[in-house]
């Protein structure tokens, strides 16, 4: 089975299995959790703090295989338990490899997920929801999750445009502060053929050295006819 968006029907999401399911019992209806005012999309980039010195703590860094670097401020005033899970999972190396298995172009990039099927997570608890009213706009982060709004774990996604029918139905915890032109370079794909990985997260107070990223194998050359002409004959 595979985790869907409730609002659109087009990420793949970690899903419960069914004895679990059976266990948990009903849950109140999840209220968004009320900022000092509704932001707009076109107003949320200007009041991120875009300079990755100020409170390293809350910066999550991604070494990606296409050669660049991608840097998060994670916001714990809006999803604070969220973050202390992502921040968690960073340090402890589980996002080091992981692909990005599902990738739709327009919408966003997702990965989190240690099987690159989008069926699995962590084996640390799934989380509460924290629904805010921060809107998703392009370089948003934020939690994949089931149908259930507390199913969220370890996935994540970055949204390459505003996708308003996922506010406050999934955790929005943070937004990319430099390197969105890696993330749009991200190859496409339900999961890609050669998909993009996270060679290293971390979590910039850590201090933690770059890893050295080897270049991409170059493309074969095409077979022209004036090659096969020139050819030695057997």
């Amino acid at each position: 089975m595979r985790r869907v968006f409730a609002a659109v029907a087009l990420s793949t999401m970690l899903l419960a299995t069914p004895a679990l399911a059976q266990q948990k019992e009903p849950k109140p209806e999840v209220k968004p959790f009320k900022v000092d005012r509704v932001l707009s999309s076109a107003a949320i980039p200007y009041l991120i703090d875009r300079d990755e010195a100020h409170d390293p703590e809350n910066v999550l860094v991604l070494y990606l295989s296409n050669g660049g670097r991608v840097a998060i401020r994670l916001v714990p005033q809006w999803a604070p338990h969220h973050i202390e899970r992502i921040k968690t999972l960073t340090r402890q190396g589980f996002y080091d490899g992981l692909i990005f298995h599902r990738v739709i172009d327009g919408f966003m990039a997702q990965t989190g997920d240690p099987t690159g099927t989008g069926q699995s997570g962590s084996k640390l608890p799934d989380l509460e929801a924290e629904f805010n009213d921060v809107p998703h706009g392009r370089g948003s982060v934020s939690m994949a999750r089931t149908d259930d709004p507390n199913s969220a774990n370890s996935q994540f996604f970055i949204v390459f445009y505003p996708r308003s029918a996922l506010d406050r139905k999934y955790t929005n915890f943070g937004r990319v502060i430099a390197g969105m032109d890696v993330v749009d370079q991200i190859v496409r794909g339900e999961p890609p053929a050669h998909p993009t990985r996270i060679i290293q997260a971390a979590i910039a107070a850590d201090n933690k050295p770059a890893p050295v990223i080897p270049p991409p194998a170059p493309a074969a050359a095409s077979i022209t006819a004036d090659m096969l002409s020139h050819s030695p004959t057997p």
